[in-house]
């Protein structure tokens, strides 16, 4: 079976989905309350974050992040540790915001993917990109999170007391959505696709 590892797997939704597809799941969350809900709901066993120390190097084929790294302190530590874990010919997954998108420059400070102090770090392309070659990793691919503008946007409305929060963002969303389709780099929220050097 190929090796999976969900970092940050959140309630577990996404790491029972890949165990039901065929995948051996290996699933990490901090969060006390999720563990457990994943549990109940699933019966999954996920591990705390400390536990990847005891994880065997070039253990898994596939690592995602998914609205993760955003959250983490000790960034380059996870990075060297997803770089540790991963088979030679594996693919790391990472899903973050992205600061210089088409919702991002609209709304300025009360963009809502901001998240302050939730949100540790804020991401560009580039920063990604050069986070990953600091690190031993290539980008293979990036693509867009198309819908994740349209709930951005609806938050930083709200944020900005829109009386209209729904249809402001949904506007701004599809205005989004548009820019995207011309150039993925304007996208609220992309997803990188990396392989090792």
């Amino acid at each position: 079976k190929r090796q999976l590892l969900d970092y940050g797997a959140g309630t577990g939704y996404f790491a029972n989905r890949m165990q039901r597809a065929g995948w051996q799941t290996e699933a990490i969350e901090p969060g006390d309350a999720a563990r457990a809900f994943a549990f109940a709901r699933f019966g999954l066993r996920m591990k705390m974050p400390s536990d990847l120390s005891h994880m065997e190097d070039k253990s898994f084929d596939c690592i995602t992040l998914w609205h993760v790294l955003e959250h983490v302190a000790g960034l380059h530590e996870t990075m060297d540790e997803m770089a540790r874990l991963l088979a030679d010919d594996g693919i790391l997954v990472v899903a973050v915001p992205n600061r210089t998108s088409c919702d991002a420059r609209h709304y300025g400070s009360l963009w809502a993917a901001w998240d302050v102090p939730r949100h540790l770090w804020h991401f560009a392309p580039t920063d990604i990109q050069m986070l990953g070659n600091a690190h031993g990793f290539s980008l293979a691919e990036m693509l867009p999170m198309y819908f994740d503008a349209f709930y951005i946007s609806m938050m930083s409305e709200k944020y900005g007391h829109s009386r209209w929060p729904v249809a402001g963002g949904a506007a701004m969303g599809f205005k989004s959505l548009l820019m995207t389709l011309a150039n993925k780099e304007r996208a609220s929220s992309l997803i990188y696709v990396f392989k090792k050097k």
